[in-house]
């Protein structure tokens, strides 16, 4: 199995990112998926995650401003973050869960003018 991230980089405060997630070796459409973040210093915590059936939940910190969604065709993950903010600044890291859990390496976000 293997998660690979994208899309993460450096954007101003108010700025838009898109990550993705593409997933291999896996019966993707049938994993729960999942969007985390660690800050230098903090735990890793869940920002989004959207379930086989496409139900989702947020952080209170990102609700109305990200939007995870899947593409079970392209075995792929998003994440739309828009009206970044500094305290957005994390590794972001893609997860699947069902009976095992899987981790990506990891996508550096900063969030920056």
């Amino acid at each position: 199995v293997q998660l690979v991230e994208s899309g993460g980089g450096l954007v101003q405060p108010g700025g838009s990112l898109r990550l993705s997630c593409a997933a291999s070796g896996m019966p993707f459409s049938i994993y729960t998926m999942g969007w985390y973040r660690q800050a230098p210093g903090k735990q890793r915590g869940l920002v989004a995650g959207i379930s086989s059936s496409g139900s989702n939940n947020y952080a209170d910190s990102v609700k109305g401003r990200f939007t995870i969604s899947r593409d079970n065709a392209k075995n792929t993950v998003y994440l739309q973050m828009n009206s970044l903010k500094p305290e957005d600044t994390a590794v972001y890291y893609c997860n699947a869960e069902r009976r095992t859990e899987y981790w990506g390496q990891g996508t550096q976000v900063t969030v920056s003018s």
